[in-house]
């Protein structure tokens, strides 16, 4: 058990920060013997001297210089403590857990995590990115509290949050741009298809077409793009992960002799909507504000 108190080391480092003992006990609104006495407990219970009385001014000893460097982070330590308490006392959540799909629209994603991290800066908020039926087994196994997904797990129930257009898309200078025609099937089952891998450990299925007979198989979005602006292959994407890449002209839209585009809902579905508290009311609000209504 420890011989000294947190208050004790309150009272220690406000006589130093404020040059003495009267001083400290102006600042802190006590009487100058209620720290005094502080002070003299908790220098008798470690055997060491921390301060040195000359004049009217306490100075530090090497030990107490040593000593209060420690106390310091304590003190910090017992503060965010209190707050986090304060916090839990009040029902806000300690943890949240998140599953988003890859193909969610991320700036909205940051942005509301941005907004929600100043608001509850206490609770831990854990993502973990899922393709396909990920998100759906991460939720069946109770691992998430909630997830963003095009999949509905049967059972649950689904609020349609944002609509996701996928894009068929190559390098510009991909030989799929340079037929001077449209693209027709044939033409992609002969090109190479980068496929997303499902992320869920038992019913795996892949992402795509899956008519080509060449094809690369990644399990993140990003190293999808990679290898598609370096003209490795070709795929249907996101509209929203890949912006800035049609923006800047790395990626460019296939023409199609058919109507190749496909949207996807991406739906809001909890574990138990029941005990969603304040936390993570407000980061799905946050995210529901950063996304476009729904028609």
């Amino acid at each position: 058990m420890a011989k000294v108190t947190l208050e004790q080391w309150r009272m220690f480092q406000a006589v130093v920060e404020h040059g003495g003992f009267s001083q400290a006990a102006d600042a802190v609104h006590k009487s100058q013997s209620s720290i005094n006495h502080a002070v003299h407990k908790l220098q008798e219970s470690l055997g060491v001297s921390l301060l040195e009385v000359r004049g009217r001014k306490a100075e530090l000893t090497d030990a107490g210089r040593v000593l209060l460097n420690r106390a310091g982070g304590l003190l910090d330590e017992a503060e965010a403590l209190e707050s986090v308490a304060a916090s839990l006392a009040a029902g806000t959540e300690a943890r949240l857990r998140l599953a988003v799909d890859v193909l969610f629209d991320y700036e909205a994603l940051l942005n509301a995590v941005e907004r929600f991290a100043v608001e509850f800066p206490h609770t831990r908020l854990e993502i973990r990115e899922t393709v396909l039926s990920g998100g759906e087994e991460l939720l069946l196994q109770q691992e998430v509290d909630f997830i963003l997904s095009a999949r509905v797990p049967q059972g649950f129930v689904g609020e349609p949050v944002a609509r996701v257009k996928f894009v068929p898309v190559a390098h510009p200078e991909h030989p799929l741009h340079q037929l001077g025609r449209p693209v027709n099937r044939e033409d992609l089952k002969a090109a190479r298809q980068i496929v997303m891998r499902d992320s869920a450990l038992k019913n795996r299925q892949d992402a795509g077409w899956l008519g080509s007979d060449q094809r690369i198989t990644v399990s993140n979005v990003h190293t999808s793009i990679e290898l598609i602006e370096r003209g490795l292959g070709f795929a249907w994407l996101p509209q929203t992960r890949i912006r800035d890449s049609l923006s800047a002209d790395r990626l460019l839209p296939l023409r199609t002799d058919e109507p190749w585009e496909r949207e996807v809902t991406v739906y809001l579905v909890y574990a138990d909507q029941d005990r969603a508290g304040p936390a993570a009311c407000a980061l799905l609000q946050a995210l529901r504000e950063g996304l476009p209504e729904l028609e």
